[in-house]
This record gives C-alpha cells, sequence and structure tokens, in this order.
C-alpha cells in the first residue's frame, strides 16, 4: 500500500514509520522534513501536498498543533492555534483528501486521551481532542467507495518527558503500544473508531 504519513519524523510518528515501512510504500510528509512538506493549517498547502503525491491508499495525521495553558490566561488566538492546525490541519486533509484517495483506503487522525481525561492547562487540547473524535464519527458515515476513517487517542507518551508533571498518576504510554494503534486502524477493516492508547 502507498502510506501517506504526515508528521513522520515527529515523536509519534517515526515509531509509526517503523511499524509499517518493512511492508509498504511510505511517503513521509513533515512541516519541514520528510519527502513533501505540508503547512496542514494553509488549504493551499494541502491541496498541492495530493497533487504531488497522487492517488494514495491510507494516510496517518500525527500533527498538529495546540494551546497549552491555564483557562484564566487563554485567549481566543490561543484558542484559534490549536482549532487552524490540530483541529481544521487535520478535517482538511480528510475532506481535500478524499478526493485523491484510493476505493477502500482510509484516514487515521490524532486527537488525545484528554477530551475524556481532561487534565489542569489542557482546556483548549481536550475540546480539540473532542471534536476531532466527533469528526471520525460522523465522516465514516459518509465516505464513499468504502473509505474508512478512525483516530487514535493516546495518552501521555513516553518520549515526551516535559508532559509527566501535567499527568499525575498517569503511567507513560509504551511508544510500541502507540505504533500499534495506528497499524491496527490501517490495516484493519473498523471505521468510526477512536482507539484510546493509555
Amino acid at each position: 500500500m502507498k502510506i501517506i504519513i504526515v508528521g513522520a519524523t515527529g515523536t509519534i510518528g517515526k515509531h509509526v514509520v517503523k511499524a509499517l515501512e518493512s511492508a509498504h510504500e511510505i511517503v513521509k510528509v513533515g512541516s519541514k522534513s520528510g519527502d513533501f512538506q505540508v503547512d496542514i493549517s494553509s488549504l493551499e498547502s494541502i491541496e498541492s501536498l495530493f497533487k504531488q503525491v497522487g492517488p494514495f491508499d491510507a494516510l496517518i495525521s500525527a500533527a498538529g498543533d495546540a494551546h497549552f495553558g491555564p483557562l484564566p490566561q487563554m485567549t481566543d488566538a490561543d484558542f484559534r492555534k490549536g482549532v487552524d492546525s490540530k483541529l481544521m490541519g487535520q478535517v482538511n486533509l480528510v475532506l481535500i483528501g478524499q478526493k485523491y484517495i484510493n476505493a477502500k483506503g482510509s484516514f487515521t487522525l490524532t486527537s488525545g486521551s484528554l477530551a475524556q481525561d481532561p487534565i489542569v492547562y489542557g482546556a483548549a487540547v481536550s475540546t480539540i481532542n473532542g471534536a476531532l473524535n466527533g469528526f471520525v464519527k460522523g465522516a465514516a458515515i459518509e465516505l464513499e467507495n468504502g473509505v474508512r476513517i478512525n483516530a487514535i487517542a493516546p495518552g501521555v507518551v513516553e518520549e515526551s518527558p516535559a508532559y509527566f508533571p501535567y499527568f499525575p498518576g498517569d503511567i507513560p504510554v509504551e511508544m510500541h503500544r502507540v505504533a500499534q494503534a495506528y497499524y491496527k486502524s490501517v490495516m484493519g477493516g473498523q471505521t468510526g473508531q477512536v482507539y484510546f492508547v493509555g
């Protein structure tokens, strides 16, 4: 299969690449690195990416920024950082990508555990993760030609120690378990699912 991985060199993305590259053609996409570059907050950049890559069988997105900070100081601009990047960036990968994906292909997006297990300073991220999960469930019943869509919702991962203090009592998730959730989404048959990895 020809699999596009957006965020291929990131904390999660590099492990997803490793889990899939031995048996599939991987197109690595990053904001500054990889085979192709994309700014997921730009519709023009996303469209250009798909035109360059051409037809594909699966897209995995492990990309997107969001604001992390105290609610009393949060501004509209802070909140919109995540709306424009992590939320609409990934939504637009699907809205535009559906024109290029092969029949029976799949989209796999990344939300996160904060949608159902919030933490202090994480209100904006909780909102965006919840919206992504809702989009996946709604889009699953409308995508055509047998195309599937799922989301992966990992907890704090073992390779992000800077975030550990914000997740008191949480056991960091092993990277191979996170990568296998993406593998399941791409290689399995389910759609409209949110795979929680905690």
